[in-house]
């Protein structure tokens, strides 16, 4: 399964897209969209093209900093196919995700599953240094 790096420079990424990396072959095909000038908010939207897959078919999980998208279909009955065009797949993508970046939300619509990324800011501690006699 390949996996897609997002701590990398998004200027990067795009020059890599140009280049024909986007993801290498796969499916589902995805984008990556960056929003460099939003300081507080959603940072990067990874977008999947899942038509044919319900909610309860898809997963996204962020463990590690890693995020894994997965989804199994259901094999669907619905009479005697003559032909069949539209397979029922199941797929799992990774995406590795730099520290201090955080899944805010996923939500399915149009057969389009969108993830939102967002930037925290680590967390700066002074600690106090004590001399001891």
């Amino acid at each position: 399964m390949p996996r897609i790096d997002l701590r990398i420079d998004p200027h990067y990424l795009e020059n890599a897209a140009r280049d024909g990396l986007k993801g290498g072959a796969g499916y589902p095909p995805f984008d990556v969209c960056w929003f460099p000038d939003e300081p507080d908010g959603v940072f990067l939207r990874i977008t999947l093209a899942v038509a044919g897959f319900a909610e309860d078919e898809l997963d996204v999980v962020a463990e590690n900093s890693v995020l894994f998208v997965s989804g199994l279909q259901e094999e669907r009955a619905e009479g005697e196919f003559l032909y069949r065009g539209i397979a029922g797949r199941q797929f799992r993508r990774q995406f590795t995700l730099a520290d201090g970046m955080d899944v805010v939300g996923a939500s399915l619509e149009r057969g389009l599953l969108e993830i939102d990324i967002a930037r925290r800011p680590k967390e700066v501690r002074k600690i106090n240094i004590s001399v001891s006699d």
